[in-house]
């Protein structure tokens, strides 16, 4: 009996999903819990296992097409252990041969819709390109190689058709003057002067929230700097002690996830949210620490933030940044958060206006450390700095709290027996 390959419930508020790329194809066999399809939501990108060992007897949905929670994109048929299929010739072209004859190719395997994109922008017959992919597949890749190595051809081609030929001249005229032929300028490549495809989810759930946090929040922003000195020393004076127990570097983020904590206890405002007509005061601090994920900006959660160690924080958040760029984040590990930490210092930010992440009511922007000169018991030093920026819902938030909150956060960094001493 055949067995329905199901999208499953994605998380709140997720009712759709985009299949990105299958794994396997129609009739090949496949193990208990092998991974058979990618998927995109709006929050992350998931792979879809099988639930039995057997065939993949059925493909319904192909790549690049939407699909709903509960329906059925694909079907198996089940046995005690993974069949092997029948042998299969060598990967079947795309396309079935050309004949003599000109006509439009028909074609055995669906293009995904970037490979028909580009097909259709650049005049390419599909039949002329070598496909590697699985199943003989035609890739973006196997296009782009085959605009790659036709573009020299045409352009050799171009000069030869463009070069005048001479003419004789009658034999009693005088001979004429030569002149240099000068050959007209060829324009070598074939990259158009734009490319567009369509956003992903993940992109697109992003650009919503970011709009939707300037259109129903007040949001103002606040800054400060921080001298480092203090932490660059803590670290560099512990970082092998701690490396060798732990198996993990000490960072700067877990000295401001710390800080940050013992800040929101201060102005509980920061870790609250509107809900209705009501504002909602968290005991827990969910922290979201943004990171750059392989489509895009993501924010996955350090849950119950306050009870976890220094070594506990540098841990998750380097599997976080990990598992990002592999597009392998669980879509519950990016819900929730009761307030975010944005370090722009990675990418070289001196200073930005970081955006909220609704419904939450603040975020903190980090960035990056220079030498500063500063004032220092009345004579000018240099000294490591950091400026910090503090977004906020001003609907929740009045300026003295912000800027109380930040400064708060500057006092704890700069001198971090603070947070042992809890003072």
């Amino acid at each position: 009996m055949a067995i329905d390959i199901t999208i499953p419930a994605l998380g709140e508020s997720i009712t759709e999903a985009t299949i990105l790329r299958w794994l396997k194809t129609a009739g090949e066999a496949v193990e208990r819990d092998e991974v058979i399809v990618e998927i995109e939501t709006d929050k992350a990108t998931m792979e879809l296992v099988a639930p039995e060992s057997g065939v993949l007897s059925e493909i319904l949905k192909g790549e690049g097409e939407k699909v709903e929670i509960g329906e059925t994109i694909g079907r198996m048929t089940p046995g005690g252990a993974a069949q092997v299929a029948t042998p299969r010739p060598s990967a079947p072209p795309l396309v079935a041969p050309r004949p003599t004859a000109p006509q439009a190719p028909a074609a055995v395997t669906p293009l995904s819709p970037a490979v028909h994109r580009l097909v259709e922008e650049h005049e390419v017959n599909p039949a002329e390109v070598t496909a590697t992919g699985r199943g003989g597949r035609l890739t973006k890749g196997d296009v782009l190689q085959h605009l790659e190595t036709k573009a020299p051809q045409e352009s050799t081609a171009a000069q030869v058709q463009a070069r005048p030929r001479p003419v004789a001249a009658p034999a009693s005229a005088p001979a004429p003057a030569v002149r240099p032929v000068v050959s007209p300028r060829v324009i070598e490549g074939t990259e158009p002067r734009e490319r567009r495809e369509p956003m992903s989810r993940i992109r697109k759930r992003i650009a919503e929230r970011l709009v939707q946090a300037q259109h129903t929040a007040a949001i103002l922003t606040t800054f400060n700097e921080i001298d480092m000195t203090a932490v660059l020393t803590l670290r560099k004076q512990h970082q092998e002690t701690f490396q060798a127990k732990y198996q993990i570097k000490l960072g700067l983020m877990s000295f401001f996830v710390k800080a940050t904590i013992e800040a929101l206890k201060t102005v509980p405002q920061l870790n609250a949210e509107v809900r209705g007509h009501d504002i909602v005061y968290r005991n827990y601090h969910d922290i979201g620490i943004a990171v750059g994920g392989g489509k895009g900006l993501v924010v996955p959660v350090l849950r119950n933030a306050e009870r976890m160690s220094f070594a506990e924080i540098e841990t998750s958040i380097a599997d976080f940044a990990k598992r990002a760029q592999a597009n392998q984040l669980k879509v519950d590990e990016l819900q929730g958060g009761t307030f975010t930490i944005s370090n722009g210092g990675v990418y070289g930010s001196m200073l930005s206006t970081p955006i909220v992440n609704p419904p939450q009511s603040g975020v903190l922007g980090l960035h990056v450390i220079e030498d500063r000169p500063v004032a220092r018991n009345a004579a000018v030093v240099i000294r490591p700095m950091m400026y910090v920026a503090l977004t906020y819902d001003h609907r929740i938030v009045d300026g003295r709290e912000a800027v109380t909150c930040l400064k708060r956060i500057k006092e704890i960094v700069e001198d971090p027996a603070r947070m042992l001493l809890e003072i």
